[in-house]
């Protein structure tokens, strides 16, 4: 196996020349000289047995077999260089590169970060937003947090907490509506979110009604969405756990006496590849707790 594991470096130069398109400028890079780029570029060749480059006159290319080793190769350079910088800024803790959902992260984990740095000084994590699934083959992500099936292939999760919507609207709104039977609801203005196009579909089932939803404005985000039932906009389905705030002060109100399961629930998500990687130890030690306690 060491035999066939080409050396760091010879891997660093063949990226260079790569994304340069030079031997000389990587040479220049990479403080070296062009024979010595070149003759880089010969070994790792000769150890692959296959023409990274084609040499035509002055000039070089990938080959289609370069294009494709270069892909590779640049994800694990990249992995490497992340790892290493994250030994010498922490070498004593170590990184949790952490996927989450905008609100989620804004409204709940947040508040409640400061909370396990106390705990674990030496860790650092990075959060990375998304509003669609992560991809773990492609993005350099140790977890995430992810709402809905839990059956993606190679990776393990920890159930968070199912969510429990809210019908909520604003305290001006409310008494212009009159809503007395699930087919007002339905004759409201129905504020929709991207992410969850079926959420109202979903919600008139649950209360006995089939029907069609009323198009309406839609938003990507909940915290905008909430925002605009809270100025009066509309009626918006709301995960109570993300409102407390806005439901506590009063600018949103429950526009219906009852609490409804959503179709889904919130999880820790990671690649089993990852299931001893010691900050995601810790991290899933802490948010369990967390949960019990608060959701």
């Amino acid at each position: 196996m060491a035999r066939r594991l080409p050396q760091t470096s010879l891997l660093e130069t063949f990226e260079a020349a790569a994304r340069r398109g030079s031997f000389t400028l990587a040479a220049a890079d990479l403080n070296m000289t062009q024979g010595a780029v070149s003759r880089q570029i010969r070994a790792l060749e000769d150890q692959l047995g296959t023409k990274l480059f084609i040499r035509e006159r002055q000039r070089i290319s990938l080959s289609p077999a370069g294009t494709a080793y270069l892909e590779e190769i640049s994800k694990a350079l990249s992995i490497i260089r992340m790892a290493s910088t994250s030994l010498q800024v922490n070498p004593d803790g170590g990184v949790l590169n952490l996927g989450i959902l905008p609100t989620f992260g804004t409204r709940w984990l947040a508040p409640r970060l400061p909370e396990f740095f106390r705990r674990h000084p030496g860790i650092t994590v990075n959060l990375t937003t998304k509003l669609r699934p992560f991809d773990f083959s492609s993005e350099m992500l140790d977890a995430a947090i992810h709402f809905g099936s839990d059956d993606w292939p190679g990776t393990e999760h920890l159930f968070l907490a199912e969510e429990t919507v809210v019908l909520a609207c604003s305290p001006t709104l409310l008494p212009q509506l009159n809503l007395e039977t699930v087919e007002d609801v339905a004759k409201g203005p129905l504020l929709h979110l991207a992410t969850r196009p079926l959420a109202w579909q979903r919600w008139f089932e649950m209360n006995g009604l089939v029907t069609e939803v009323e198009p309406g404005t839609t938003f990507d985000q909940f915290a905008t969405m909430a925002q605009a039932a809270a100025h009066g906009l509309g009626l918006a389905l709301l995960p109570e756990f993300l409102i407390e705030d806005e439901l506590r002060s009063g600018k949103l109100i429950a526009a219906w006496d009852k609490a409804n399961k959503s179709i889904g629930s919130y999880a820790l998500i990671w690649p089993r590849s990852r299931r001893s990687h010691p900050p995601l130890i810790r991290f899933r030690e802490w948010i369990e707790e967390e949960v019990a306690e608060a959701l």
